[in-house]
């Protein structure tokens, strides 16, 4: 029985939570950038936006 496919599996498992979970986070400040009653709200939900997907915008 081979030892290394156990490893792999395990870290393939790993790998596509961490993503679905990067993807809901992402989508969820994506709404909030758009969906927020105020500029201030709107602007602070852009700014991390940028920076969880590490754009570089102009502010």
């Amino acid at each position: 029985m081979p030892v290394l496919p156990e490893p792999l599996h395990s870290a393939a498992a790993l790998t596509t939570t961490v993503g679905l979970l990067y993807a809901s986070v992402l989508s969820i400040v994506a709404l909030a950038s758009v969906l927020a009653r105020t500029p201030e709200r709107r602007r602070d939900a852009r700014s991390t936006l940028r920076i969880l997907v590490r754009g570089r915008g102009d502010g």
